[in-house]
């Protein structure tokens, strides 16, 4: 059993790289090269999206950390109750 799902998992990983090289075979296939001729003002629109997005994961951080330790303490708190009530 463990034989056929490695057979499978082999199989299947090795369709899904071939993929893009049957992809690529097509006489009308695209060549990246060409059509990436985009200026140097749309790549820093590109590049300024990116950096909102890195900018806004950082409340995110805040706010999950802040959630967490406050899970945390609820915890402890809840676990220093049951210790007295078990005394």
């Amino acid at each position: 059993m463990k034989t056929a799902a490695i057979i499978i998992n082999t199989v299947t990983v090795l369709l899904a790289s071939l993929t893009s090289a049957i992809a690529s075979a097509a006489p009308e296939a695209v060549d990246t090269s060409l059509t990436f001729n985009s200026g140097i003002l749309v790549l820093a629109f590109v590049g300024f999206l990116a950096l909102v997005v890195v900018v806004q994961t950082i409340p995110a951080i805040i706010t999950l950390y802040s959630m967490i330790k406050s899970a945390a303490s609820e915890s402890d708190k809840s676990k220093e109750a049951l210790s007295t009530v078990n005394k």
